[in-house]
């Protein structure tokens, strides 16, 4: 019998771990300031916010099927999986601040603001990856404990 929780899991934590590698993407490009990041930034912010979005719309299942169990039994994963949780809403919020960030310089005259702003979101965007990179690894590892 095919689970579709069990299938929303797998494709929630496939998008995780593309939208961390797409989050490298705008990253890097913004090292210098690339002014022809937009599109880069804009598919790299929306992945990570359908990954978070998938992930929301699951947790009201993994606690009541899941939690609980987790907590009795190994509370370090069960805590891990708590920090995925914050982690994971840190990368989509710094992400959208890449992204606003950038779209601003974009659309910035003044070169001194518009190299604050670039250099904004280059850092956004690097915190959002390496977020997003823990958000990962710590989802691999509630998910080798338990799964639905």
């Amino acid at each position: 019998m095919i689970d579709p929780l069990r299938i929303l899991e797998r494709v929630h934590g496939n998008l995780g771990w593309l939208s961390a590698l797409a989050l490298l993407h705008p990253a890097w490009l913004l090292r210098r300031r690339e002014r022809r990041a937009r599109l880069a930034c804009i598919l790299a912010t929306t992945l990570v916010t359908l990954a978070g979005a998938l992930g929301a719309y699951l947790y009201p299942d993994y606690r009541v099927m899941l939690k609980q169990d987790i907590f009795l039994h190994a509370p370090g994963i069960g805590w891990s999986f708590e920090r995925k949780e914050h982690l994971g809403l840190g990368a989509i919020v710094l992400a959208w601040a890449g992204l606003a960030s950038h779209l601003a310089a974009l659309r910035t005259k003044e070169r001194p603001i518009r190299h604050l702003l670039a250099r904004t979101s280059h850092l956004a965007y690097v915190a959002a990856a390496g977020l997003a990179l823990i958000t990962g690894v710590l989802g691999i590892l509630v998910a080798s404990y338990s799964s639905f």
